[in-house]
């Protein structure tokens, strides 16, 4: 049970596993004004920044899991050097199913919706952990506009038009879930950036030492073309937010 290596190598260096950026994801946990000793529930919680650096800068404790041997690791290293390793915990496992012991007063499934199915099925799985009046964290991208064509889509890493909404729609997807939307932390180009440009420098330094490794065709292939089919498609037609909701 792990990730594809292609996916720890395109993100070797990243701490944050998402188009987010330290200021923005600092800004997001100010925002939700919530109380010290809050406790997080991470599905899916890749290197651990959000609740390594939540639990040193606002006091939050938790426990994130996420089924990336490398990525658990990382975030155990993370929790140590923040000093944060009594508030956090990290768990190798599947976050699809994961239900804390305990009720928890932030559940958090930060980019990867597929635990569930999509939007509907991981707001289910993390209001099983949620105690009531709780709030959650889902990250999920969006159509900043519509794409002209499904091959546009798929160069998004789609397999279609119909697999995102537009901003508003999927506000309104909340809201037919029955959920307020109480806040949100959005990507811009920007952020994008240094997450997407990121991934190409890791591809290259991964390249150069391992020329020889079975899966080095697969890796100069996507380097040869990611770079223009970003520019031309994800940083043009792709949004991606956190947002945070409370059962109505």
């Amino acid at each position: 049970m792990d990730l594809p290596r292609i996916f720890t190598i395109r993100e070797s260096t990243h701490r944050i596993h998402n188009p987010l950026t330290a200021d923005k994801l600092a800004a997001l946990g100010e925002a939700l004004h919530l109380a010290p000793e809050t406790r997080v529930l991470d599905l899916a919680s890749g290197s651990g920044e959000m609740l390594c650096t939540w639990a040193r800068d606002l006091s939050f404790t938790g426990t994130g899991v996420d089924i990336s041997t490398v990525f658990t690791e990382q975030a155990r290293a993370r929790a140590a050097d923040l000093g944060v390793a009594d508030r956090v915990e990290f768990v190798h496992g599947d976050a699809a199913g994961y239900v804390a012991d305990q009720p928890v007063d932030l559940a958090a499934c930060v980019g990867a919706t597929w635990i569930g199915n999509g939007v509907a099925g991981t707001a289910e799985l993390l209001g099983r952990s949620l105690r009531p009046g709780g709030l959650m964290l889902i990250g999920e991208p969006y159509w900043r506009r519509t794409p002209p064509d499904e091959e546009t889509a798929q160069a998004c890493h789609a397999t279609g038009i119909a697999d995102f909404l537009l901003l508003p729609d999927l506000l309104g997807q909340f809201q037919d879930l029955g959920y307020d939307v109480v806040e949100m932390m959005l990507a811009d180009q920007d952020s994008w950036d240094r997450y997407a440009a990121a991934q190409w420098l890791n591809l290259r330094r991964w390249l150069d030492r391992n020329p020889e490794d079975e899966l080095a065709p697969e890796v100069r292939e996507e380097l040869t073309a990611e770079p223009a089919r970003y520019a031309r498609s994800t940083r043009e037609y792709l949004g991606w937010g956190v947002f945070a909701l409370m059962k109505r």
